[in-house]
């Protein structure tokens, strides 16, 4: 990949050959493998084996989860908040794999939209609870730094899955709580 970013600097008019940037195509390589690393990671490895028997019924909410992911149309990142509820059903995870699934997702090529469903489909596949939420709340540099260039803009995606889709009362709990 060192070569490509090297090429890359050339053809944006750059020596790469100057000081500055001698050792960039390997900062570069290294900061990619970083941020993609997601891709290495399987969902039973991330939340190895902390799953749970417990009898709680009551949602469970961990909010507040920052992310960093990179948009894989144009390979800038996006960042911000994930917040997660589910409604166990017999079975919990252990609080600090919620973040580490959101990580697992983020650490991809992304569109808000898919990640915020994939974090919400691997709960739902880990736990078989009654019902999981994930809202995600998201600045794009991709928006922010051109094209439309709003600096201000943000974007807000949600997944809902069994009782939080199909109860109106259980999805409203959860969004008044994460507010």
């Amino acid at each position: 990949m060192e070569s490509l970013v090297e090429a890359m600097l050339e053809q944006i008019g750059e020596d790469p050959k100057r000081e500055g940037l001698l050792k960039t195509p390997q900062r570069v390589t290294e900061t990619l493998a970083d941020l993609t690393n997601g891709y290495q990671r399987s969902l039973e490895e991330t939340v190895n084996g902390a799953i749970f028997h417990e009898d709680a019924s009551e949602m469970v909410l961990v909010k507040d989860i920052e992310f960093y992911s990179l948009c894989e149309h144009h390979m800038l990142p996006f960042f911000g908040k994930i917040h997660i509820g589910y409604v166990p059903d017999g079975r919990i995870v252990g609080l600090s794999k919620l973040p580490r699934i959101v990580e697992m997702f983020a650490r991809r090529l992304q569109v808000q939209e898919r990640m915020t469903l994939q974090i919400a489909e691997a709960i739902e596949s880990i736990l078989s609870p009654l019902g999981v939420g994930v809202v995600c709340e998201a600045s794009h540099l991709c928006m922010m730094m051109r094209g439309v260039a709003k600096q201000s803009s943000s974007a807000t995606s949600s997944a809902m899955l069994g009782i939080f889709r199909s109860d109106a009362r259980t999805r409203s709990e959860f969004l008044s709580l994460i507010r």
